[in-house]
């Protein structure tokens, strides 16, 4: 991810279908989104990727946290306008990098109990669920438990099909 993908980033992290599943659901600005980019993509240990099909961006993925250990938390979304299929394809492309690349023994991710799609997308992703942290995320209006999902890099089935 550059500098000239944080408009379009934005946009989608904006977007309600993205923004109600997030922890912080509310509008970012311009000024803070940017302060956030160079935070983040100026850390070792983060890696802030755009994933492209076709050569048109769908997606968004975030490895946070990447430590000597290995171990690391992701988080993404693709664009809410992405056609069918673009999160399997981001999924395949964000773990092979992260098992390939990072060299990580294990990636850990997060969902909030309502957001089903996410679940879906982690538990056909190959990932365990490993916990529930009850009541852990307020929204505004009422707590909300978060699952708790991991990979390790020797569970990781890649796909050897087109990504």
């Amino acid at each position: 991810m550059t500098h000239d993908d944080l408009d379009l980033v934005r946009c989608w992290r904006n977007h309600e279908s993205v923004r109600s599943y997030m922890y912080t659901n509310q509008i970012i600005n311009k000024e803070k989104h940017l302060i956030w980019f160079e935070k983040t993509s100026g850390s070792q240990f983060n890696h802030l990727l755009i994933f492209e099909y076709n050569q048109i961006p769908l997606g968004f993925v975030n490895f946070s946290n990447v430590r000597r250990s290995a171990v690391a938390e992701w988080g993404f979304y693709t664009s809410p306008d992405a056609p069918r299929g673009a999160g399997r394809r981001l999924s395949r492309a964000a773990l092979r990098y992260a098992f390939e690349q990072l060299k990580l023994h294990k990636v850990s991710g997060q969902a909030l109990a309502n957001n089903e799609a996410s679940i879906k997308f982690h538990l056909n992703a190959g990932f365990k669920q490993e916990g529930i942290l009850r009541d852990q995320h307020f929204n505004g209006s009422c707590y909300q438990d978060v699952l708790c999902f991991g990979l390790l890099a020797g569970e990781w089935q890649p796909d050897c099909g087109e990504i």
